[in-house]
């Protein structure tokens, strides 16, 4: 299960992550990235409370960073060590911002 919470100010979207993210319910957070307008200039995940991620979750990340390429930055923050090795172990530390 995944909980998302939206958070918005002015040209920033704040999206606070619990629980898992993975095939079940990347869907679900991919709907949310889609939907971002082209005035948000930055775009925060926020993995405090996220426990898990698979790669459909990481492929929604990806997509969610190319997006922000083309009109502002993207950053992950609060990212806990099992998530932190999932990106060291595929790369993800050289696409992402991670904070």
């Amino acid at each position: 299960m995944l909980n998302i919470e939206k958070a918005t100010d002015a040209d920033i979207i704040t999206y606070k992550l619990e629980g898992r993210l993975d095939t079940a319910t990347a869907p679900d957070l991919e709907e949310e990235v889609k939907g971002i307008s082209e005035d948000t200039k930055e775009l925060i995940f926020d993995f405090k409370n996220l426990e898990y991620i698979s790669s459909a979750g990481l492929r929604v990340l990806l997509s969610a960073q190319k997006i922000m390429n083309k009109q502002g930055e993207m950053k992950v923050i609060n990212v806990n060590e099992t998530i932190m090795e999932i990106f060291e172990v595929t790369g993800f530390t050289d696409i992402l911002t991670i904070e």
